[in-house]
């Protein structure tokens, strides 16, 4: 590949999916398009380029698909869904006692073990949440993960990642050499494929945005752009959750952070809704119950 190739691919990339490689990424190119451009047929990375440049829309996706991270695990990190538990969905379910439901976006859901964990948290709760309507939207720019996410279905590897054995037994059920999330679980969560480049703004709004580990790979100018999008998509009095590595500090005024609550976020000025394009409405199209309650 040569530096001209690389330029090229860089621009690509983030115009494509804003995935920002700074100049000694070749390597990683390389690693991950080489395998891609043989199994289409092509010799090298520079007939890749050929290829892209020609306009073919199945090589753009699968190129954007191949250069995505989604790394993930259940319970990753483990803090915000502490957070969840003890901070987040106490406050929810105080200030939504009256139309009692409850919207939840993962805007990075990868292959699903971010909403899979949501949803188990949720479910622990019990009788706190009787009789809630609950909806989680899993949204990620790669087509193939998201059909994995539906699937709900992990290798014994995957649900030994940060699932507590009491949870796998009762949410799972085990087939063979892998394990699926059980109908129920998987019924209140809707994957959807959302570029975060692009307009979500027919999503409606959230009172509790999880958006982790993904923006560290953008610009800061593309940082700016989605937090302040995404301030007008959660309600006054929701709440944000960014990654262990990412923060608003510095970039936007529209979020504020949470003292002693790392990674937890709220809009900072409530007449931010007010902004809001007019017939933007928070209930969902399809809401999922909480099974069981």
């Amino acid at each position: 590949m040569n530096p001209t190739e690389y330029e090229y691919l860089r621009k690509f990339l983030k115009d494509h999916s804003g995935l920002d490689l700074s100049a000694d990424k070749q390597y990683l190119i390389e690693s991950r398009l080489l395998p891609l451009a043989r199994k289409a047929g092509l010799a090298s990375i520079g007939e890749l380029v050929q290829k892209l440049q020609s306009g073919s829309s199945a090589i753009v996706t699968s190129v954007v698909e191949a250069m995505t991270t989604n790394e993930t695990f259940f319970f990753r990190d483990k803090v915000p869904f502490d957070h969840f538990r003890e901070t987040i969905m106490p406050e929810i379910i105080k200030a939504r006692a009256g139309k009692r439901s409850v919207r939840i976006w993962c805007a990075a859901g990868s292959t699903g073990q971010e909403p899979y964990s949501l949803a188990m948290c949720l479910k622990e709760m019990g009788a706190a949440l009787t009789g809630w309507r609950v909806e989680i939207i899993a949204t990620d720019l790669s087509q193939e993960v998201l059909e994995k996410a539906k699937s709900g279905i992990y290798s014994q590897f995957e649900v030994q990642r940060g699932l507590p054995i009491q949870m796998l037994m009762k949410y799972f059920k085990q087939n063979g050499e892998t394990w699926q999330v059980n109908p129920e679980l998987r019924a209140m969560i809707q994957h959807r494929q959302l570029n975060l480049l692009h307009d979500f703004a027919q999503l409606g709004t959230f009172d509790v945005i999880f958006c982790r580990n993904v923006l560290i790979y953008f610009d800061q100018d593309t940082k700016i752009n989605i937090f302040n999008r995404l301030a007008r998509q959660i309600e006054p009095d929701g709440f944000l959750v960014l990654g262990a590595a990412e923060t608003v500090v510095g970039l936007t005024d529209t979020f504020r952070p949470i003292p002693e609550k790392r990674g937890l976020y709220k809009p900072n000025d409530p007449r931010a809704a007010a902004a809001r394009p007019a017939g933007l409405a928070s209930a969902p199209p399809r809401m999922a119950a909480v099974a069981g309650r």
